[in-house]
């Protein structure tokens, strides 16, 4: 993922955020919040005719030195490209990455309804570990997450 692709990243996070499916954000950040928010490193896009079909990135869970090796997980997926094997690629690449980026431990915390990305999430390898019930407000609605981890088979031993 490179600056090139910022409109384009932003655009489809901005899908994700009406959907009400992806997130509890409720307004697209400008390029500047969203490159802070992320990781410098495990950043992907999926690029089909030279336009950004969907990307992957990592956020980290704490500032504390010994969660380094922690992040949280974000895949998101142009509407108009969901359901081809994009999102699968993009997080079988964002392990393989994460990996040789020293994480030990990747989370994924999603929105109960969202039964697709959980599936992936768990085909990928991700364990339940986790249910947050009614945990925020999404729009005045309570709204409860699902959360799962992938433990590295390589780092963290």
């Amino acid at each position: 993922m490179l600056q090139e692709h910022a409109s384009q990243v932003l655009e489809i996070y901005g899908y994700g955020i009406a959907s009400g499916m992806a997130t509890f954000e409720t307004a697209v950040p400008d390029w500047n919040g969203f490159d802070k928010k992320y990781l410098p490193h495990s950043r992907l896009v999926a690029v089909i005719d030279h336009e950004v079909a969907g990307w992957a990135a990592l956020a980290p869970v704490s500032t504390r030195s010994c969660y380094s090796g922690v992040a949280e997980v974000s895949v998101y997926v142009h509407q108009q490209h969901q359901r081809k094997g994009i999102g699968r690629t993009l997080l079988v690449e964002l392990i393989n990455a994460s990996e040789r980026n020293g994480i030990w431990s990747l989370l994924s915390v999603i929105h109960e309804e969202n039964r697709a990305s959980i599936h992936l999430h768990e085909q990928c390898g991700f364990r339940y570990i986790g249910y947050r019930e009614r945990i925020a407000q999404l729009h005045g609605v309570w709204r409860s997450t699902v959360m799962l981890e992938k433990r590295s088979k390589l780092v963290g031993l």
